[in-house]
């Protein structure tokens, strides 16, 4: 009979560990979306509580608006940029192409002006532009090796797309059921952790807004405003430009590697007069914005260490994929100021109170 029993206790743990990692399997390939998700639902919960009570309780009607905000805020940018992309690369390789037909043409004068390897370029351009025969085969190499290479990067951006607008589907559920999934997670907190399962969900949670709105929100907005600087000054690739500048400002000083050459550029080609505006607008708006703003959306939330985002950001590049670089950074520094909080937790006086239990309650806190 004992014999029995302990048969069924391990058939039935069986079961349920088999159907566990059954439903594992199932779900891992959209972990990143529904982990982002999370975190969108988390971070953006107040503004979803005003327009639910704008549109009086119906949950439905109010997480499909959040979701709408959020496709114009996280898909639509990356779709005009993927747009804009498509349309470089095909411009790239038409005239790659052509070139390996007609030949290389001589180099334009001011790539003698870039400095430190200004002439260095000019030379080995003229070069392959007066020996046909080398440029022929320089090229020939050239696209023989470009070409699945921009393939494999278009199909990396193209699935992290795709992974970002199921993490905005998803999110859907969540704004709608979140009230009864907060309360079935913070059920299972007090079990686990007691009344201090509160006080961690209240540091997750700014730790999140933290990262959101102080570091991907600055990136966002100076990328924006990169964009808006290139297109004025009648930049090729404006929108792909303030792309890469969103990405650089996740990198201390990045934003300059991306507007100095730029500037460079326009001093070149269309004279002091949009250098000094490009120059400007870069030094005063989009690097100027990010001592100000940042700060102040970081100190009302959380006080997070840079270094952080950058290893977040190149570590959720590599875990998740595309969408791993908003995914990276916002975890890591979860888990940092969870480790934090424990430990302070540990270091708060165990006796103080001790016959008071308002007391004890505080001092978890």
């Amino acid at each position: 009979m004992e014999l029995t029993k302990r048969i069924e206790v391990i058939s039935g743990i069986t079961l349920v560990a088999i159907i566990a990692a059954g439903c594992l399997l199932v779900i891992w390939p959209f972990t990143s979306s529904i982990l982002w998700a999370a975190v969108i639902c988390f971070a953006t919960w107040p503004l979803h509580q005003r327009i639910n009570r704008l549109c009086k309780n119906r949950r439905s009607l109010s997480a499909a608006l959040m979701t709408l905000i959020m496709v114009v805020v996280t898909v639509l940018p990356f779709v005009l940029v993927a747009t804009a992309l498509d349309t470089s690369l095909s411009s790239l390789i038409a005239r790659l192409q052509n070139m390996s037909t007609q030949g290389i043409p001589p180099a334009p004068p001011w790539t003698g002006h870039i400095p430190l390897v200004g002439s260095y370029l000019q030379s080995n351009w003229s070069d392959l532009a007066t020996d046909s025969e080398k440029g022929h085969t320089f090229l020939k190499v050239a696209l023989a090796n470009l070409k699945p290479w921009l393939l494999r990067r278009c199909l990396d951006f193209g699935i992290g797309v795709l992974h970002l607008c199921i993490s905005v589907f998803i999110a859907f559920f969540f704004y709608r059921d979140g009230d009864r999934l907060v309360g079935h997670l913070s059920k299972l907190g007090l079990r686990i952790l007691g009344d201090y399962s509160q006080h961690l969900v209240n540091v997750i949670g700014s730790t999140v807004r933290g990262v959101v709105y102080g570091f991907l929100g600055t990136a966002l907005v100076q990328g924006v405003l990169a964009a808006i600087g290139f297109l004025i000054a009648g930049v090729p690739s404006a929108l792909m430009l303030g792309f890469f500048t969103f990405f650089m400002a996740l990198l201390p000083f990045g934003t300059p590697l991306i507007w100095i050459p730029v500037t460079v550029w326009l001093f070149v080609t269309s004279g002091v007069k949009w250098g000094l505006f490009m120059a400007a607008w870069g030094l005063c708006i989009v690097s100027g914005i990010d001592h100000p703003l940042r700060p102040y959306l970081i100190s009302r939330e959380a006080n997070l260490p840079f270094v952080l985002v950058f290893l977040g950001a190149a570590g959720g590049l590599l875990a998740f994929g595309f969408i791993g670089l908003f995914l990276g950074p916002t975890l890591l520094a979860v888990g940092y100021c969870l480790v934090q909080e424990m430990i302070r937790h540990k270091k708060s006086p165990q006796h103080e109170g001790r016959n008071n239990p308002d007391a004890d309650l505080r001092a978890s806190f």
